[in-house]
């Protein structure tokens, strides 16, 4: 599914290339039928803001969300074992269900990194990708939280990955800022 690795692009860091691609990720998610028109309001109010200002002003906002702390963390992981033993015990267990799936990691990334997670269920299929999102809900929604609080416009690719996954969004007057 072409959305997950939309979704996949947005959640890593705004390189030149995939600036360049906004547009065409705007089409995926404008023609989607698995969000809804808040999801989709959000997601397009995601792709104009990552499209303004210049290269350094979006690794910068990038950066200073998501390499800043465990809050944010987009390593799924960090957010249940944080540095103990079991979370090598559980990257070792996606990395073979990756790989049982013929899905190999292709650069330096740790398997729960949200982004690799995403590019993965791209290649799954939509029961699969559902399921796979549900078990991790709960993670998503802390991100969601976190990136709600903090008036981010990243929120709303969490916000559509839990609706895909059949859970309710994140009530955004329900968290503080």
């Amino acid at each position: 599914m072409l959305l997950f690795r939309v979704f996949s692009a947005l959640l890593s860091y705004p390189s030149l290339d995939m600036r360049a691609a906004l547009p065409e990720m705007a089409d995926v998610v404008a023609q989607s039928p698995l969000i809804g028109t808040s999801e989709r309001d959000g997601l397009l109010a995601l792709i104009e803001d990552l499209s303004l200002g210049d290269q350094l002003d979006a690794e910068e906002r990038y950066s200073d969300l998501f390499d800043r702390g465990r809050a944010l963390s987009l390593h799924l992981f960090e957010h249940l074992h944080g540095d103990s033993r079991d979370r090598g015990s559980a990257m070792v267990e996606l990395k073979q269900l990756y790989g049982a799936a013929g899905f190999e990691l292709s650069s330096s990334e740790l398997p729960d990194y949200l982004p690799v997670v995403l590019e993965y269920l791209s290649c799954r299929s939509s029961g699969e990708a559902r399921e796979m999102l549900a078990d991790c809900a709960h993670i998503l929604k802390v991100i969601a939280r976190a990136l709600i609080a903090r008036q981010s416009p990243y929120a709303a690719v969490l916000q559509a990955l839990l609706v895909i996954a059949g859970e309710q969004p994140v009530d955004a007057a329900k968290v503080p800022h």
